[in-house]
């Protein structure tokens, strides 16, 4: 994991945010806040605007202060979830090595696994962990194997798109969309399809970049 690779990840996340606004609003508008691309648009733009700040910083300080401005940029829940996430990762990043896809692996597992106790969410709640969980499984177990790069990436959009797709059937039992109870069946969750997306880009710019 490079600096530099982060930076151009949060670009591309930024625009891939963006390019899913339609898709993003009108999924939260039938069972969430209403806020979730806002929130979304607004720390992708902070990330990106803080490129020449991380540029010069080893990739777990760039991390850390990814996660503490996501802390005071987002709103709601999903501020602190997603400041959680890039905080473990930083914590991870800083003591243990992660130029390989193994080392990668651990810190994202650990960003998850963060996330996860934040929310006190898992899987089947009709969450974003819906997405990171699968992800964060598929990932360290393919890192242990000799997969090859490329066959990694494309399993790992493969099971954020399941994951996200999975949360269509799901009563939800956390946020807003609780409240909907069953009439919440039928709806993907917004959380689980903005990661589906961050995921997917991210892969994506992996991909191109071997």
């Amino acid at each position: 994991m490079r600096t530099e690779f982060i930076l151009s990840a949060a670009a591309a996340i930024q625009q891939a945010i963006l390019a899913s606004e339609s898709e993003l609003e009108s999924l939260d508008r039938e069972i969430g806040d209403g806020d979730h691309f806002i929130n979304m648009k607004r720390g992708s733009a902070a990330i990106v605007d803080m490129r020449s700040e991380l540029a010069d910083l080893s990739p777990d300080a760039a991390l850390q202060k990814i996660g503490m401005k996501l802390l005071s940029t987002i709103g709601g829940a999903s501020g602190p979830l997603l400041a959680s996430f890039f905080m473990a990762m930083a914590k991870t990043a800083k003591e243990r090595e992660t130029d390989s896809l193994a080392g990668i692996a651990a810190a994202f597992a650990a960003g998850v696994d963060a996330v996860k106790q934040r929310g006190k969410a898992d899987v089947g709640e009709k969450t974003m962990l819906d997405v990171l969980i699968p992800v964060a499984n598929r990932f360290q177990t393919l890192t242990a194997t000799d997969a090859s790069r490329d066959e990694i990436f494309a399993a790992l959009k493969d099971a954020a798109q399941a994951g996200m797709l999975s949360t269509r059937d799901l009563v939800a039992t956390k946020g807003r969309a609780s409240f909907l109870g069953e009439r919440a069946i039928g709806h993907i969750d917004p959380g689980a399809k903005s990661c589906q997306v961050m995921i997917a880009t991210v892969c994506d710019l992996a991909l191109d970049r071997h």
